[in-house]
């Protein structure tokens, strides 16, 4: 039996985190705003998968268009709300306004669902 030391179970789990953050970070292919806008990016990029998810939802008749049209202006309203944090925050915003906006969104992604 191997008896490891403290630091180098800390120093394994620190290199799969950095590892886990790289990987989140950013992808090839993305474009400098991407880049610099990680937060930004994840949250408008859920925003453009629940919107084809609803068109997908009408197309197959599991939701009307009056439902769809609720949806969507849920979904603008996420949307102009994120824009709003960012620019008191120099483009940005917070883990804390990402987490806020990821529950409004998961909220309509289980409205979409029904």
């Amino acid at each position: 039996m191997t008896h490891k030391s403290p630091m180098t179970a800390l120093t394994l789990i620190f290199s799969l985190c950095v590892a886990a953050g790289s990987a989140m970070a950013a992808e090839p292919g993305d474009t400098a705003w991407q880049k610099n806008h990680p937060r930004r990016e994840q949250v408008n990029d859920r925003l453009a998968k629940q919107n084809q998810r609803i068109k997908t939802e009408v197309k197959q008749g599991e939701i009307s268009q009056p439902q769809a049209a609720a949806l969507h202006r849920e979904d603008r309203q996420i949307r102009k709300e994120e824009r709003a944090m960012a620019s008191q925050n120099g483009g940005h915003i917070t883990r804390q306004e990402q987490k806020t906006l990821n529950q409004q969104e998961n909220q309509v992604s289980r409205e979409i669902g029904k």
